[in-house]
């Protein structure tokens, strides 16, 4: 099933500030959050899906490239390109994403009437540690790989969970709940003001959020629960990417702290220069040099394309400047809709040493009225042609015969 447009889901328009895509997002989390609609698998959906459209919108660089190229430059799930929160749990949305509510899940003014998550009762979200910080790699495609699409094999320094199974877990060592937060991970303060008291909720500066102390730390990660070492990604490139164009994959990146979110991969894609084409969009161009003689006379030719040899026809008479198109030898739209050409223009060579012969030939071929750039020899003023009287092609026929 196709997915919906992001603007849609939260209801605001493609020039909605981020702000305003900040208020959609809150109003429709609320719509659809489980504690408003318990066992509602509808609503469940549609609370993950506003999730996934407010992650991709609130953020700069990928609502640039879904403005570009929609659904098909993000993919979705774990290891796909963006869209991670449709691969989150629950509590995955709700820790990241939980500070977008304020009061509403901050532990007061809960207006479902049940327990407030993430705040000081009922079902508190499950600690976690810091998110981890995205990874940004550079891939270099030829125009064959952007042609077919290509999985490539990169390998990276980063972060990754620490693998001391005896002294980590993946928690950093032993530990304990930490008494300030209760293990909640955020705490609540009470001011007094004009209207009231007013609560809040904050990180606890004593756990930094993960609701745990490490009360004896993993020798090997020193409490943090990652390590830097290196790792082997593998990613699939779709066809059509170019050059500029930034691609992502959630939970590649950094390895967060005590069990935290990892971070994304960012890819840049670097186009490699073809011996022969230069890209133009996604049709690509062909500079075909020809002769004097090849244009003057008519010739078939050869020329490169992505997908191998073409054979060509270019017509006597044939102008430097002349565009011929090749229909679907070009490169297919990242949105998978179409496919460009090739452009082969023809660029009259003209040699630059001469032989007496050859001088003498074309001295004797200067004055004949076909030679006249401005038309009075082939054609007459209104534009008709004349009749053939053994004009230049002929000439040249004879001549190289």
């Amino acid at each position: 099933m196709s997915k919906r447009d992001y603007y849609e889901i939260l209801g605001v328009s493609k020039d909605a500030s981020t702000a305003e895509i900040k208020k959609a997002y809150r109003k429709v989390a609320l719509k659809y959050h489980p504690d408003r609609n318990p066992d509602d698998k509808k609503a469940e959906e549609m609370f993950k899906e506003a999730a996934e459209a407010y992650e991709i919108l609130s953020d700069d660089q990928q609502r640039a490239k879904y403005d570009r190229f929609g659904h098909n430059a993000m993919g979705s799930g774990p290891g796909g390109f963006g869209g991670a929160a449709g691969g989150m749990s629950m509590e995955d949305i709700f820790s990241q994403f939980g500070d977008v509510f304020g009061d509403f899940f901050g532990g007061g003014g809960n207006p479902f009437g049940g327990a407030a998550r993430g705040g000081g009762g009922g079902r508190a979200r499950r600690p976690r540690g810091a998110r981890g910080s995205n990874l940004r790699v550079r891939v270099k495609l030829t125009l064959d790989e952007i042609l077919n699409g290509v999985e490539k094999k990169i390998k990276v320094k980063k972060y990754v969970p620490c693998d001391d199974t005896t002294n980590c877990n993946g928690q950093g060592g032993d530990s304990s709940t930490c008494s300030t937060c209760n293990g909640q991970g955020r705490v609540l303060r009470v001011s007094n003001t004009i209207l009231g008291q007013m609560q809040t909720a904050s990180t606890c500066p004593k756990c930094q959020g993960t609701g745990q102390i490490i009360t004896n730390k993993c020798s090997t990660c020193n409490g943090t629960a990652r390590i830097y070492d290196e790792e082997t990604i593998s990613i699939e490139l779709p066809p059509g990417v170019m050059e500029g164009v930034q691609l992502s994959m959630s939970g590649r990146g950094n390895a967060g702290e005590r069990g935290g979110p990892a971070g994304d991969l960012l890819i840049a894609i670097e186009e490699v220069a073809h011996e022969h084409l230069i890209r133009d969009g996604n049709n690509v161009r062909y500079q075909l040099p020809i002769n004097f003689v090849d244009a003057a006379l008519g010739t078939s030719v050869e020329v490169p394309t992505i997908m191998g040899k073409a054979k060509i026809k270019v017509p006597a008479g044939t102008q430097s400047g002349k565009v011929f198109r090749l229909k679907g030898k070009g490169l297919p739209a990242l949105n998978g809709y179409g496919t460009g050409d090739q452009l082969v223009e023809v660029h009259l060579w003209t040699p630059q040493k001469l032989s007496e012969d050859e001088r003498r030939t074309l001295e004797a071929l200067k004055s004949s009225p076909n030679f006249d750039p401005a038309g009075k020899g082939t054609f007459k003023d209104d534009g008709t042609k004349r009749d053939s009287d053994g004009g230049i092609f002929d000439k040249f026929k004879g001549i190289f015969s």
